[in-house]
């Protein structure tokens, strides 16, 4: 397919030009003022811009600062048409963000040259982006698999299965899309941060490789020195997360990983653990995973008792409304009622 050009210029002869020498190789847009070509750009996005500095009202500057100002337009390559050849004019073009420029009047094998080299550049620059984006892909979906290998191979120590992370992990999904359609916290749920939150929910409960194997499974009633070290696995997968993904993941998904790790069982009355935070002293995410790991481990099945159905659960979790829970996120998960009863007959049947 032809690549588009478009060429601005308020001389016709110069638009004529163009035409005739960019007509068989390329699609040619030719407008003779700026304004004319703002409004062409906002239905139409060429390969190219070819770009009169001189002109009357817009010139060719301020066409090209309303270009870098707008986020789709600024990826568009601009070439400056001049008649200025001097070193300040050619410092002015560069500055503004142009690849190129050619003087007029216009010769023609160099000016054909310059436009093919620049789409070609472009071309490759395009292609480079695109394999290093895919590579990028591969490389979060292997750091992702190797987040759930880990978080199954810590569950499956204490008698459940990688069942309790994909479930978990999904009723963080469901609240975390019930508080966006609310607008709850709209200022902290970037695209990124909720990202960042659905991945790391898996790693929360990482620290339990630092409890022995025999008070993960003991089926019976824990004493108070196993209960204490249970709760040493809260601040422990905040520490391992620091110590050994901060070198190899972005530094927000870290924070975010640990804070879920390290505070998923703070209660938003206080007198949770490690540290006894209470409201918002507690990170927004581990608030969120507190709720979900929650209501997962009380409709869970596990080799110590058997699983709740939804009306039980949602009692005890009221009950712990404003206790062990923010109220309104815990009111947002409560009414997401047919979600969560859809959700557990598909857990059930897998």
């Amino acid at each position: 397919m032809k690549k588009t050009i478009m060429v601005v210029d308020d001389d016709r002869l110069n638009l004529l030009v163009a035409q005739k020498l960019l007509g068989e190789d390329y699609h040619v847009a030719a407008v003779n003022s700026g304004e004319l070509a703002l409004h062409y750009l906002g239905k139409n996005l060429p390969d190219l811009v070819l770009l009169d500095i001189q002109m009357p009202v817009m010139d060719g500057l301020e066409v090209m600062r309303r270009l870098q100002e707008n986020e789709q337009w600024r990826k568009i390559p601009v070439i400056f048409l001049t008649a200025d050849r001097t070193e300040k004019t050619e410092e002015t073009c560069f500055k503004m963000g142009a690849v190129d420029y050619i003087g007029k009047p216009f010769v023609p094998a160099i000016m054909m040259q310059r436009i093919h080299r620049t789409l070609e550049l472009e071309d490759y620059k395009k292609n480079l982006e695109h394999m290093v984006e895919q590579q990028l892909q591969r490389i979060t979906q292997l750091q992702q698999d190797i987040i759930f290998s880990m978080a199954n191979l810590i569950e499956s120590r204490d008698g459940t299965t990688g069942e309790h992370v994909k479930r978990t992990s999904g009723y963080v999904n469901l609240l975390v899309e019930r508080m966006q359609e609310r607008g709850l916290y709209e200022e902290k749920l970037t695209n990124k941060y909720v990202d960042y939150l659905r991945k790391a929910a898996p790693l929360h409960d990482i620290g339990k490789i630092a409890v022995p194997d025999a008070v993960l499974q003991k089926p019976g009633k824990l004493t108070k020195e196993e209960y204490d070290m249970i709760q040493i696995h809260a601040e422990e997968g905040g520490r391992l997360i620091r110590e050994n993904m901060s070198r190899i993941a972005d530094q927000e998904f870290v924070e975010i990983a640990c804070d879920m790790a390290a505070c998923h069982h703070e209660k938003w009355g206080g007198g949770g653990y490690p540290k006894g935070l209470k409201g918002e002293e507690i990170p927004l995410s581990a608030r969120i995973l507190a709720i979900a790991d929650v209501f997962d481990a009380l409709v869970s099945e596990r080799q110590y008792k058997k699983g709740m159905s939804l009306e039980q659960a949602f009692a005890i979790l009221e009950q712990e409304r404003g206790k062990t829970f923010e109220p309104e996120l815990l009111d947002v998960f409560l009414e997401a009622e047919d979600e969560l009863r859809q959700m557990l007959k598909e857990y059930e049947a897998a």
